[in-house]
């Protein structure tokens, strides 16, 4: 498992909340970058799995440009009921809380999944998310889990 193996040789493992499993990986060059399917099952919503996909720079990649320590912030979210939906004790204000991080530089940078919930529409609101402790970044990816239905 390749991403497995640069996370902890970069010290770069995923934290939060919700522990992620690697189900695909797409090589994109010759290089060695590739693009990492992960699922990551909501810890305080039974029955909802989110599919988070981002680039991941290869060693040939990193000798190449001498950014040794950091991945793009670019991310893919796309969460779906694969279960009975039971809620949890979840944080309900508009700030949503954090379901997943995941380090993407050695210390600044973090890639973040948080769930929001839209009690008045019924919806679960998924955002992945790049937090940077200097610069804020504006790539976002929105999923969304209709509850209407579910108790």
């Amino acid at each position: 498992m390749k991403n497995f193996g640069i996370a902890c040789l970069l010290g770069l493992a995923a934290f939060g909340t919700a522990q992620a499993e690697q189900v695909g990986e797409v090589g994109v060059d010759w290089v060695g970058n590739d693009i990492i399917i992960e699922a990551i099952a909501d810890p305080y919503v039974k029955g909802v799995t989110c599919h988070i996909a981002y680039f991941e720079r290869g060693l040939i990649d990193r000798l190449s440009k001498g950014n040794w320590f950091e991945d793009p912030s670019n991310a893919s979210i796309s969460c779906r009921q694969t279960g009975p939906i039971t809620i949890g004790d979840i944080d309900r204000s508009d700030s949503g809380e954090d379901v997943f991080r995941a380090s993407r530089s050695i210390i600044l940078k973090s890639l973040r999944v948080k769930r929001i919930f839209d009690e008045k529409n019924q919806t679960l609101i998924y955002i992945a998310h790049a937090a940077e402790l200097t610069d804020g970044s504006a790539k976002v990816s929105i999923s969304t889990v209709p509850l209407y239905g579910s108790e």
